[in-house]
């Protein structure tokens, strides 16, 4: 399979950008399936129903969260009702919708898991004892033709620990949150491609894609409880990466994709 993962969308002008570019790419490079990061998608804070049905309409397939997918109290019904907008499996036991879901597409069956790493993040239950559950899931030529897992965090060792974990059993195991794209795409030992973070898809000349002044004074004036974060509205760029599996689900290419705004563009 030929599947395209696109990392944290941040704001309306990046969802626009991508949900265009997402129509065009999935023509242009014969792309099997789509999976998009949408938990900043609505204002830098959380998604919308409609949201989520835009992106679906784009010629998405599945799309995960992560810490804010709360953020927008409205998501809380959608998602008790959809199996294709996930949020960390390792929520708290209770938390409305799912965090793992198969679903048939034209080239076969995809596994998406999303789950949200434990150092410097809020609260949930361990990430590690989520693995045996992936791995029963998820299994390769037998019940699933391809399998990610979005690994929701900010500390890079942790990542990488999840993907050697989940190394031979899953297609790839893709890092979010950090909004900093990262240049160790790689197949690890036993096949599984695997990336710390994909990187956001919004607008770079920020501080993560907020606003620099509105960031820098959150840093500066600590105290200051009037600041407020707000979306930066310059050219957004579209992070991603393009994965390829082998027949047997492992995977034999991973390639960053970059399109639009500050970044330096990848050649297609």
């Amino acid at each position: 399979m030929k599947v395209l993962f696109v990392g944290d969308i941040v704001g309306r002008n990046a969802r626009n950008f991508v949900q265009k570019k997402i129509i065009e790419l999935k023509a242009q490079l014969k792309l099997d399936a789509i999976i998009v990061n949408v938990e900043n998608a609505a204002g830098g804070f959380g998604v919308t129903p409609l949201i989520c049905d835009d992106f679906f309409n784009a010629g998405a397939d599945i799309l995960t969260t992560g810490n804010h997918i709360w953020d927008k109290r409205e998501i809380i019904s959608y998602i008790s009702k959809n199996d294709r907008l996930l949020r960390p499996m390792n929520m708290i036991e209770g938390t409305p919708g799912v965090g793992i879901t198969s679903i048939k597409i034209d080239a076969g069956i995809i596994g998406v898991a999303n789950v949200m790493t434990n150092l410097f993040m809020s609260r949930t239950d361990p990430v590690f004892n989520k693995i045996p559950e992936i791995i029963n899931s998820f299994r390769l030529s037998a019940n699933v033709d391809f399998a990610l897992v979005d690994v929701h965090g900010e500390a890079s060792s942790e990542k990488m620990a999840i993907g050697y974990a989940l190394d031979g059993n899953v297609s790839a195991v893709v890092g979010t949150h950090t909004h900093v794209p990262t240049a160790d795409y790689q197949i690890l030992e036993k096949g599984t491609a695997y990336i710390t973070d994909v990187g956001m898809s919004g607008d770079y000349n920020s501080i993560i894609g907020m606003n620099k002044e509105d960031a820098l004074n959150r840093f500066m004036f600590p105290n200051d409880k009037k600041s407020k974060l707000e979306v930066s509205l310059g050219e957004p760029t579209l992070c991603g990466v393009i994965i390829e599996s082998h027949t047997n689900g492992l995977s034999k290419s991973i390639k960053p994709l970059r399109l639009g705004g500050r970044l330096e563009q990848t050649i297609l």
